[in-house]
């Protein structure tokens, strides 16, 4: 007799690719909305108000399949030069342009960045990795962030001035809409040209979309591509140069800051710290099952991440009773894989990393920590993925957990910039403490106790700029202000109305809130 099956053992059709999502689909949809900014399978380079076919164009892939993507047509320095002084002729017309004009114009854009919203997040998906979910939330937060700017600029500007030359900006490839075209926009409306790099790592053909949208009313806008090396030069020390704002890695931004701290410039230099999760005297474990699943956003390539949990070691059972399921139930896959062309595309936790170097860095890392001592408490499997038959996976690196990481381990001491979360067992206050501050400052931290007074008496003491009770703490939006304790923020904080002051002059002597070279002042 001919074996039976059930229904649940009919193994699942293959995942396909969702209609219309594909690069090639893409792509050509960026050659209709903006064909000034995009040239046969090339992007351009934007100065001196129209789009230049200069650059050397790198290859490039996509680290959700490989797919070959349009890479950053690099400049040289001397061109970069031109570009900056171009800038400044831009800045010196701009500068006395009428508040109420500059407020149409970047509306105006916010208008066309609506319209073209869902091209964006596609365009995200495929250069940076981001689920659908995550890429539209990324330019959701750009859009309404720069709004409210636009409806509260009267008043953060009165009695400022825009600074003496462009912005410069050099950020990460993590956050290109809600980080960067969103600190663009609000330094052009506050009255200064504005100068960015495209990030070497992804995301360019999403910047060049914007920055066309945004050219196109005029905003003095220059986007240019190019090594560090290349043009750390003329984007950070020339002399017109106003500001520098600059998001990324400490190595890099410990470089920079000497450079403007040697010339007196006015600088925005937001950098990594190892953001930490205390457990003490803490009972509420259902509340941290539920947000265990929303630290992993993006694979935890963000700067607000929590890859460090210190936990009471009294706690520790029942802190892995809650942390353990929710790790397990994390979703990870190709962002546009369906069942079938009619489904939705998926609802991820994350997909890639941002490369397949990355993947493999931190693959070793925990492979050498592991070797050195450290405990693996949970380790992802393919087999939970959602792939592509075939595809090339590469660049996933499915979620960690570690238990003590040796201290010659990076995985000890840094951001891993990755889904591997690292646990360290503390015994007294003093310890907790001492391991919640193990990077020398950070940007955000939380400490989930039951006792407010207990909370209110560590917080202080934790070296962060914001800390949260018992909830993930956030950049923040509109209102909120951001920046870093130690080593991970240097010069002007931003957010809300310090982002203005950050980029304007006010009044003789003014202090800006800050991490300075001769002062630290907090807001």
């Amino acid at each position: 007799m001919a074996p039976t099956h059930s229904p649940d053992s009919t193994p699942a059709p293959p995942l396909t690719l969702k209609p219309g999502t594909a690069w090639a689909d893409a792509w050509q949809r960026c050659l209709i909305t903006a064909p000034e900014a995009f040239r046969g399978d090339r992007v351009l380079n934007l100065w001196a108000a129209s789009w230049q076919q200069d650059g050397h164009p790198l290859p490039a892939t996509s680290p959700v399949d490989g797919t070959p993507v349009a890479g950053p047509p690099r400049l040289d320095a001397p061109t970069a030069q031109q570009a900056v002084r171009a800038s400044l002729d831009q800045h010196r017309a701009w500068r006395h342009i009428p508040l109420p004009e500059r407020r149409a114009r970047v509306s105006a854009t916010l208008d066309a960045l609506t319209e073209h919203r869902e091209l964006l997040a596609l365009l995200l998906v495929w250069e940076i990795g981001k689920p659908w979910r995550l890429a539209q939330a990324d330019v959701d937060r750009a859009i309404d962030g720069v709004r409210w700017y636009v409806d509260h600029i009267d008043r953060l500007l009165a009695d400022r001035t825009p600074l003496p030359g462009p912005v410069s900006n050099i950020a990460s490839w993590n956050y290109p809409m809600s980080v960067l075209v969103h600190a663009m926009l609000v330094q052009a409306l506050a009255g200064n040209a504005v100068i960015a790099k495209t990030p070497t790592d992804g995301g360019v053909a999403c910047l060049t979309l914007a920055c066309a949208l945004a050219a196109r009313e005029s905003i003095p806008l220059t986007l240019v591509s190019g090594s560090g090396s290349e043009l750390s030069a003329p984007l950070v020390r020339s002399a017109e140069i106003g500001c520098v704002s600059f998001v990324g890695g400490r190595d890099t931004g410990a470089r920079i800051a000497t450079e403007v701290a040697d010339l007196g410039k006015r600088h925005i230099l937001e950098q990594e710290g190892l953001n930490t999760w205390g457990i003490w005297n803490f009972t509420d474990w259902p509340s941290l099952t539920a947000v265990i699943p929303k630290l992993f956003d993006y694979g935890k390539q963000r700067c607000t991440a929590y890859p460090r949990f210190v936990v009471q070691r009294s706690a520790f059972d029942a802190f892995l009773s809650a942390y353990l399921p929710a790790v397990r139930s994390l979703r990870t896959g190709h962002p546009l894989a369906v069942a079938s062309p009619t489904d939705p595309l998926p609802t991820l936790d994350f997909g890639p990393l941002i490369n397949a170097a990355k993947a493999k860095e931190l693959a070793d890392q925990v492979a050498e920590a592991i070797d050195r001592g450290a405990v693996p408490l949970h380790r992802g499997s393919t087999a939970d993925a959602q792939f592509l038959p075939g595809q090339d996976t590469s660049a996933y690196l499915h979620p960690v957990t570690l238990l003590n990481p040796p201290p010659s381990s990076p995985l000890h001491h840094a951001e891993p910039f990755g889904p591997v979360d690292t646990i360290v067992l503390v015994d007294t206050e003093a310890e907790l403490l001492a391991a919640m501050n193990a990077s020398n400052g950070a940007l955000v931290a939380t400490l989930s106790t039951d006792d407010p007074a207990t909370y209110a008496r560590l917080a202080p003491q934790i070296r962060a700029f914001k800390t949260g009770h018992g909830t993930p703490r956030s950049r923040g939006d509109r209102e909120e202000l951001f920046g870093g304790f130690g080593a991970s923020w240097r010069g002007a904080f931003v957010g809300g109305e310090l982002l203005v002051r950050a980029v304007t002059d006010g009044p003789p002597g003014e202090r800006l809130p800050g991490n300075f070279p001769d002062y630290h002042l907090m807001p």
